[in-house]
């Protein structure tokens, strides 16, 4: 019950209806008053709420305001490191891969000034919040249900999943 249903109007008393002694009037008066802060007070109210809920979202914005422009380069990643894993057996291609591990590195170390991390690795539990199984094997000396290979490397923006690791699951 709001404090205005509590105020007798003016307009609902019949014309014939007794006038209000000063005390009731008071009284009358006071009701407003209170009615009338209470709806200030919850304004009030509002309009700070309002202001943290804006604040919380441009703040969530410039966090992740990157992060479609990293999902983008992260096949550049990828691209490197299959050229890495492919050149590492080929003994001709050793000043290449030095290049492209020393490129790769710098790119790395500039994507993690940004807030991107790594995730998923070998040996580690198997965890559907950042792994994606794409099979399971006979994993020898790994323990059951922990990643055996992983496949292509997951990356998070600042704690939030940017991509899950895509992984081998042990079988035991």
């Amino acid at each position: 019950m709001t404090p205005d249903k509590d105020i007798p109007d003016a307009s609902d008393t019949p014309a014939e209806a007794k006038p209000l002694t000063p005390e009731e009037e008071i009284d009358r008066l006071k009701l407003e008053v209170a009615a009338e802060a209470d709806k200030r007070l919850r304004a009030l109210a509002e309009a700070d709420n309002l202001k943290k809920r804006l604040i919380k979202e441009k703040e969530e914005f410039v966090k992740y305001a990157a992060e479609g422009v990293l999902s983008d380069l992260l096949p550049v990643l990828d691209n490197l490191d299959l050229a890495l894993a492919h050149g590492r057996s080929i003994a001709a291609c050793k000043d290449v891969v030095m290049g492209v591990d020393m490129t790769r590195k710098v790119f790395l170390d500039i994507l993690a000034r940004h807030g991107l991390e790594a995730c998923g690795q070998q040996g580690e539990e198997f965890n559907p919040e950042v792994h994606e199984a794409v099979g399971m094997q006979p994993g020898g000396e790994t323990p059951p249900n922990h990643v055996l290979q992983v496949m292509q490397a997951g990356y998070r923006l600042r704690g939030r999943l940017l991509r899950p690791a895509k992984v081998l699951v042990s079988q035991g």
